[in-house]
């Protein structure tokens, strides 16, 4: 729930699976470093599903510096921008089911507070209210005449659900949202929507309403993470996902007739994700297992299981299908390499790759494949981890590192590519992704362990992150950082106001600093969640206020001692700019080396590959001046200032 649905922060991804012995590297390899226009000129790029002749499919990609919609023929080839803002982000949602016209999503520069807008030819439109309306795409209707959105027009706190008629773009309201539930998805008929009602960071109630009749029926019996998954094709039952009774998701089958439930599949990992192709041919499950994405396919007819084809070292990460289910879009990618998207053509087994996402200025082989590691924490809890060793590290050339702290609270760090990262790591830094407790993934034991207990023991297992760096052999035990975004941002503040010896330099990107303040500017689409959020965190407007302040960084500034870099854009939503202004003075105040990057058009997150070169360059910059430098040049340094100033 907490990584599904209300996540504070950004989360970056990396990983794979190695042994120690492997790690204990001991010769330097030759390599190449790269600059970081070079790794922003890497392509993210994103599928939409295939034109209804099956001749082209609809991507987003930010090649252009922001994200805009482009097509490409599902045979291969160039693809065709058709967006071309240079402003905001568009991102495509869809194809009409029978046409060319494209159905589109765009928000004001991070605000979040996204419009709908239909691309027909040359003309762009807007469908969704123009000011202070959040709007989400659902699905298409089965008789393709109309589709499903959310949008929180009645009530700012509630998305209520409506259904579009795409000849006049007239709408009608289906389901008036007074209960304050998340509508999470709709059976294709139309006659059912299922709900998901919070009731702590990871548990929630799962519903069911009937439109015709507005009944609403609780699926679950007892409190425990409840997520619907996919309506079968014929409408009859509901699939979803629950922890109940099991350490980690399962798969369920609710019959709609009957309300029997039954057992689909149980594995040792979370089940995180199941749906059909349109046509109902194909089921698709998804496990997270160790921080890595497993793909099944079968034959809903025969149960038998589809073999797709090989990546070798790398991971299938997403599958659809076309609405006849003759075509496939698979998402291929790894610690080492951005994701890539091919077709794949299920008869005669033609595999086209669209796209090319790594810079060919760049060698992949010159890029750093992760390893999936397990450290002991303070009290022997072992902590799962991802680590990337730079190539020229040597026991002649020790090499700084730095822990890396992913968002949430509940993120976690897996095993997707990620330019900073290996940015950071060609340059010479050694990066450990703390899975800390309380991060998903792992049963929801290790999930709840940071429960009003954050800034405590989740800190102490990224401690414990940096002395098992400390203990490598390749590791300088004296230069090792802290870095992360949003909640691992407030991660990073933590560690140099709690524990200020540990870490030598933090790197704070839009990072919480006061969670009173946070805790009651959620913005107001998120209030479903509110109660979980506080239940996880605390209640500001109690006595947990005591606690939050407590454990606020913002409040503790004096104890700062260590450099630090803070990261902000002024748009972010979830943690507001004054988090970052104010973190920065009161840190500023101890004559403490600071330095702030603000981007007036981001939000919680930088997107535009310009702000991204700015902002990563400047962390770059700033660990080569703080934390690479030598110690004795450090020290010469202030006795030259000192005996300058005594002069």
């Amino acid at each position: 729930m907490k990584t599904n649905v209300y996540l504070l922060f950004l989360t970056l991804v990396l990983f794979s699976c190695k042994n120690e012995s492997e790690i204990s590297k001991t010769e330097a390899v030759h390599f190449e470093t790269y600059s970081i226009e070079q790794f922003m000129n890497n392509e993210s790029v994103g599928a939409a599903g295939f034109s209804s002749d099956l001749k082209k499919v609809l991507l987003t990609s930010n090649r252009s510096g922001i994200y805009n919609i482009y097509t490409v023929p599902s045979s291969g080839g160039s693809l065709t921008p058709i967006t071309q803002s240079d402003s905001a982000s568009i991102f495509a949602e869809s194809y009409f089911p029978n046409d060319d016209r494209i159905l589109f999503s765009m928000d004001g520069n991070g605000d979040e507070i996204n419009k709908l807008f239909v691309k027909d030819g040359d003309s762009i439109f807007r469908i969704t209210p123009e000011k202070n309306v959040r709007t989400t795409f659902f699905k298409w209707s089965k008789d393709e005449t109309s589709f499903y959105y959310t949008k929180n027009e009645r009530d700012p706190q509630y998305m209520d659900v409506y259904k579009m008629n795409v000849e006049d773009f007239t709408s009608e309201l289906i389901y008036e949202n007074t209960q304050g539930y998340e509508p999470v998805s709709i059976s294709s008929d139309g006659k059912y929507i299922t709900l998901a009602a919070p009731v702590t960071s990871n548990d929630n109630d799962l519903f069911l309403y009937t439109v015709d009749t507005e009944e609403i029926i609780k699926i679950n019996e007892t409190q425990s993470a409840n997520m619907p998954q996919s309506f079968t094709p014929d409408n009859a039952a509901l699939y979803y996902t629950t922890d109940e009774g099991s350490e980690f998701s399962k798969l369920m089958k609710y019959d709609l007739a009957t309300g029997n439930k039954s057992l689909v599949a149980q594995k040792d990992w979370d089940i995180s994700s199941f749906r059909f192709s349109k046509n109902g041919k194909y089921s698709m499950l998804f496990t997270n297992e160790d921080a890595k994405t497993k793909v099944e396919v079968s034959d809903v007819a025969t149960d038998e299981i589809i073999d797709f084809p090989d990546f070798e070292g790398m991971e299938v990460t997403s599958i659809s299908f076309s609405d006849d289910a003759t075509k496939a879009l698979i998402y291929v990618g790894g610690s080492f390499t951005p994701t890539n998207i091919y077709t794949y053509d299920l008869a005669s087994e033609e595999l086209v790759k669209l796209t090319e996402a790594l810079n060919p200025e760049i060698e992949q082989e010159n890029l750093v494949e992760a390893d999936v590691i397990r450290f002991k924490s303070f009290d022997s809890l072992e902590i799962p981890a991802i680590y990337y060793l730079p190539k020229q590290a040597s026991q002649e050339n020790k090499v700084p590192a730095l822990v890396f702290v992913h968002g949430g609270p509940g993120g976690q760090s897996r095993t997707g590519y990620s330019s900073v990262i290996q940015y950071l790591v060609n340059h010479g830094y050694a990066v450990l992704a703390v899975n800390n407790r309380g991060s998903s993934g792992y049963g929801k034991t290790f999930f709840n362990l940071d429960n009003q207990n954050h800034g405590d023991k989740d800190l102490k297992d990224c401690i414990a992150g940096k002395d098992w760096l400390a203990s490598q052999p390749l590791i300088d035990a004296e230069k090792i950082g802290i870095l992360g975004g949003s909640y691992g941002g407030y991660m990073t503040m933590a560690a140099l106001t709690y524990a200020p010896d540990e870490f030598e330099v933090g790197v704070n990107l839009f990072g919480v600093t006061n969670w009173i303040r946070t805790l009651k500017s959620i913005p107001p689409w998120w209030s479903s969640f509110k109660d979980a959020l506080y239940d996880e965190l605390g209640n500001p407007n109690t006595s947990d206020s005591i606690r939050l302040k407590a454990i606020s960084p913002l409040f503790h500034t004096e104890n700062v001692t260590k450099p630090l870099i803070v990261l902000q854009g002024a748009q972010d939503p979830r943690v507001l700019k004054i988090e970052s202004d104010e973190i920065v003075e009161g840190v500023r105040a101890n004559n403490v080396p600071v330095e702030y990057v603000v981007f007036e058009d981001e939000g919680h997150g930088f997107i535009k590959k310009e702000n991204q070169i700015e902002a990563y360059e400047s962390i770059l910059s700033f660990l080569n001046k703080y934390l690479k430098k030598d110690k004795q040049e450090d020290a010469d340094i202030k006795k030259e200032a000192t005996t300058i100033e005594a002069e």
